[in-house]
């Protein structure tokens, strides 16, 4: 195991619509540079090819700011950290290709970082107001391509033991967002009028799913035929009803969510539960975990709202880690869409 006293990583972030870089010194966060693109608002969604170009268009600003910021010489770092997958292919293509070449140019080594165990071990960035959990325990992985429960026993032993069967938490926040008429990203539109509302007002289907698995596709068509029903009866229903409905949703998708995570428990007996993804950032989702702590005798971790959306910072983590184990990749790495945690 390599365990110098200063490790420098150079961490690349570009599975979807956000490029990022970051720069770690061990486990320190010293820079992280996100760049979002706008352009996929008037979408409604992500479109793959457009998100390809702009990272095209972003991924040297963003390294070359976070280095800046960083206040280090690129010659100064031990190894680079990308996101191999999952992620959509065009958008990996970029900051893989990057990545090697960046390497090759430094004669540095290359870390693969898969994109779902960087959200789960970016608990272990040293921050102050963040505490790490203890092995083992269980992680949440919620996002708008993942919903998994996963055991991690180590920082490379984990293993999914419930995930979706179809949609992912977040699509079904930024579907249901759409059905009302809200603006793309949709997801934090619900939370923020889910505040205010009545989270009994409307009851939708928690759909009955077996072991640990998810599934939301069920209630997403049960919200679609809600309102036009409602709205075929009042045309101004969502606009009478806005808070009340957001909230309702919010309460089910955490209901549905918090019913697998009580299972899980039970089940492995680990009560040390972390929460990742960008659905982690979700306040309803947050409040529940806390209260947990209390409530059912758990020991909750909760990432700071920039850990929580994709960053490079978490993928450097892992980069880090898997620098001081000596697991390096090799130049003919490629990209890999569907990436699955192993």
């Amino acid at each position: 195991m390599l365990d110098h006293e200063t490790i420098y990583i150079l961490a690349i972030e570009s599975s979807c619509d956000d490029t990022s870089a970051a720069v770690l010194m061990n486990d320190k966060v010293l820079s992280n540079v996100v760049a979002t693109q706008a352009i996929h608002n008037e979408y409604g969604g992500v479109v793959p090819e457009l998100a390809s170009r702009a990272h095209q268009q972003n991924i040297v600003p963003v390294v070359h700011q976070a280095i800046a910021k960083a206040n280090i010489d690129k010659k100064q770092l031990s190894a680079i950290a990308f996101t191999r997958g999952p992620g959509l292919m065009g958008s990996l293509l970029v900051g893989t290709s990057f990545a090697k070449s960046l390497s090759l140019g430094l004669q540095i080594p290359l870390i693969e970082v898969n994109h779902m165990k960087a959200h789960i071990l970016a608990h272990f960035i040293d921050e102050e107001t963040m505490k790490a959990p203890s092995f083992p325990f269980l992680a949440l992985t919620i996002s708008g391509g993942h919903t998994q429960i996963v055991q991690v026993n180590d920082y490379f032993d984990m293993k999914i033991i419930g995930q979706t069967l179809d949609d992912a938490v977040g699509e079904a926040f930024d579907k249901s967002a759409k059905i009302l008429g809200l603006p793309y990203p949709g997801g934090p539109l619900i939370d923020k009028y889910a505040a205010t509302g009545d989270p009994h007002k409307f009851e939708f289907t928690i759909p009955n799913v077996k072991d640990l698995d998810f599934s939301f596709s069920g209630l997403k068509t049960n919200i679609l035929y809600f309102i036009q029903r409602q709205t075929k009866e009042n045309p101004d229903f969502i606009k009478n009803n806005l808070e009340d409905i957001c909230a309702s949703i919010q309460y089910t998708i955490i209901t549905i969510l918090m019913k697998k995570l009580k299972k899980a428990v039970k089940q492995t007996g680990i009560k040390e539960i972390a929460i990742g993804g960008g659905v982690s950032a979700n306040s309803g989702i947050r409040k529940i975990l806390t209260e947990a702590q209390t409530k059912y005798g758990w020991k909750t971790y909760i990432p700071k709202f920039e850990y929580c959306t994709d960053n490079a910072a978490m993928i450097g983590i892992v980069g880090y880690y898997k620098y001081k184990n000596e697991q390096f990749s090799q130049q003919n790495v490629t990209a890999k869409a569907r990436y699955v945690i192993s």
